[in-house]
């Protein structure tokens, strides 16, 4: 296929959760029908061919386009369909992103295009929801407006369900019999908390050993889309674990799929904290403000706690 984009477009991101699977079908919930499209038109899809579970909607005539960091992919189908119910105006023109953060960033560095395979589309971005680091330093930049805070969530060890080789912390992901599936520090931001969190619990030899030694030698597999390549891998039988945010685990147990998760302790995890922002150029202002404000309203707070996000003190779901 010719190559018809720049080097920094990511097609290949989106075909990446597919390919992992080998000759293995595609579980639902990987392909995006655990949100199935509102409002379609003819639809053509194609087993491993088609496969884009985080782009919802249509860019075109969209009167809010959210950009949102990909881990929070489960929660949107309750928040989008509640933010309708109080702006019916907007029912059927939102239009949203959950891939990583860094993927996001590099896409709006890219004139807002992202190129699938010979398809690219333009979308420019009202809200971006990120980690509260980076939303901070974009504020010092003026590429958006005050940022809001509206969930956290912690740290957790994904492993099939029976959890077959005993992983027990940290630690056991240094073992050489320990195949891990682990965010690429180069496009996903949970990269750095995890690293933080290794080095707490066994230095700076561990942290090493999983995201240097074993990804020389194959047993760490570094991915692209993280939240959805870590269970499929994981169901596949590809990798026997990874570390993920527990929002992660409690939506895979939601569904029913055979995960369960390792509890990290408080001393060696590392919070995430989750904020909002209004682009500066945003073309639907008012509605972008509305969506933000609508992130800390008790509908929207209750929603997060259901899947396995903390709201932020002084919320009230």
């Amino acid at each position: 296929m010719r190559q018809v984009f720049k080097t920094t477009t990511i097609s290949f991101i989106l075909i990446g959760a597919a390919t992992t699977l080998l000759a293995q079908k595609s579980p639902p919930w990987s392909k995006g029908k655990n949100a199935p499209a509102a409002n379609p038109g003819y639809v053509f899809q194609v087993d491993t061919v088609d496969n884009v579970p985080d782009l919802h909607g249509n860019p075109q005539d969209a009167k809010l386009v959210l950009f949102i960091g990909g881990n929070q992919f489960m929660v949107l189908p309750q928040l989008v369909a509640g933010f309708e119910r109080q702006h019916p105006a907007l029912r059927g023109y939102i239009y949203y992103e959950t891939l990583p953060p860094g993927i996001l960033r590099r896409q709006m560095e890219n004139g807002d295009s992202l190129t699938l395979g010979n398809l690219t589309i333009h979308a420019q971005p009202d809200v971006y929801e990120a980690g509260a680091r980076l939303l901070a330093q974009m504020e010092g930049k003026q590429e958006v407006e005050r940022s809001v805070r509206y969930a956290t969530n912690d740290l957790e060890i994904m492993v099939r369900a029976g959890n077959p080789l005993r992983i027990q912390s940290l630690r056991d992901l240094g073992r050489p019999n320990v195949r891990l599936s682990m965010p690429n520090p180069a496009w996903e931001g949970v990269a750095r908390q995890i690293g933080n969190s290794l080095r707490r619990a066994g230095g700076e030899n561990l942290l090493h050993q999983v995201m240097d030694v074993k990804v020389k030698n194959g047993t760490t597999y570094l991915t692209h889309i993280h939240h959805r390549q870590t269970p499929m891998r994981i169901l596949s039988g590809q990798s026997d674990a990874g570390v993920t945010w527990s929002s992660e685990v409690r939506f895979q147990e939601k569904i029913g799929n055979p995960i369960s998760g390792v509890p990290i302790p408080a001393s060696q995890n590392t919070v995430a904290i989750y904020a909002a922002a209004v682009m500066k150029n945003a073309p639907h202002l008012e509605a972008a403000r509305a969506w933000v404000a609508y992130l800390t309203s008790p509908e929207a707070q209750a929603v997060y706690k259901e899947y396995g996000f903390q709201v932020i003190a002084g919320s009230k779901p």
